[in-house]
């Protein structure tokens, strides 16, 4: 029979697996790659001042990384240089958060399980956040799926049709700091990004419709976890960078499926 931490940690993996990809199909399609990766390296500087101000880990990275994305947004709008922009802020607040680690009066942080997650220590008390944040993500992006979609693929036809893109964005980044904050016991500030882009990325050459190309991530996404998982057993490797290789692997053998498969003119 399977240890219990085993089970816990596949199951918070699954969890994680199931919303990123959700969410991640929305980030390929609006080329949002840089934007998740900065919300999520805000991510440690929310640690920091978690333990700082004796918080819960998950409000703490929640509460800053809504604030990181929300600023990237509003930057967006300004007609600043984004590719400049995000890189700026996406380093500095990696940066800022490992300071912050660091000058903890009397912390013992394992600042490792936060950059690349540790999964298998994972609480049932992990396990509620992870799969409550998830269903609010996924409840979330069901709900608006047809606005979500319309604003993202054509904002004139849109606000036509009486949505507000703005408000459609907002919810977007909204899901995307909840992702950031459940996900980051799981495979770490650094690996976030990863998780949010591959699944979406190797099923899109499949997909002939974007609620098929949703399936087909959360699939790839939840095999990459289960995967990840096991091949971490069995190498004796840090769990969350194994299930982004795993995920890397799957998003190589799509690219070379879909060429194989493309007609020939």
């Amino acid at each position: 029979m399977l240890d219990d931490f085993l089970v816990r940690a596949a199951l918070g993996a699954v969890g994680v697996a199931i919303a990123a990809a959700l969410l991640g199909c929305f980030v390929v399609w609006r080329r949002m790659a840089y934007f998740g990766d900065a919300t999520a390296h805000a991510a440690l500087l929310g640690v920091a001042l978690a333990l700082g101000f004796e918080i819960s880990v998950f409000a703490g990275v929640l509460v800053v990384a809504l604030v990181m994305a929300l600023s990237i947004s509003a930057l967006s709008g300004r007609g600043h240089a984004m590719d400049t922009s995000l890189g700026v802020m996406a380093h500095a607040a990696l940066a800022f958060g490992l300071v912050a680690v660091e000058l903890l009066p009397g912390a013992q942080v394992d600042i490792e399980a936060y950059l690349f997650g540790d999964i298998l220590a994972v609480s049932r008390g992990d396990l509620l956040v992870i799969w409550a944040g998830s269903a609010v993500v996924a409840v979330g992006l069901l709900w608006r799926w047809q606005a979500l979609l319309t604003a993202t693929l054509n904002p004139e036809l849109a606000i036509a049709g009486g949505l507000s893109p703005v408000r459609e964005e907002r919810l977007l980044i909204l899901a995307l700091a909840v992702v950031v904050a459940v996900a980051i016991k799981a495979v770490g500030a650094l690996l976030i990004t990863a998780l949010l882009i591959i699944p979406a990325a190797a099923a899109r050459p499949f997909a002939r419709t974007p609620e098929g190309m949703a399936l087909l991530a959360v699939a790839l996404g939840v095999s990459s976890a289960l995967g990840g998982l096991a091949a971490a057993w069995r190498l004796d490797t840090q769990a969350g960078p194994t299930i982004v290789c795993v995920a890397a692997i799957l998003f190589a053998v799509s690219i070379l499926l879909s060429r194989a498969l493309a007609p020939r003119g």
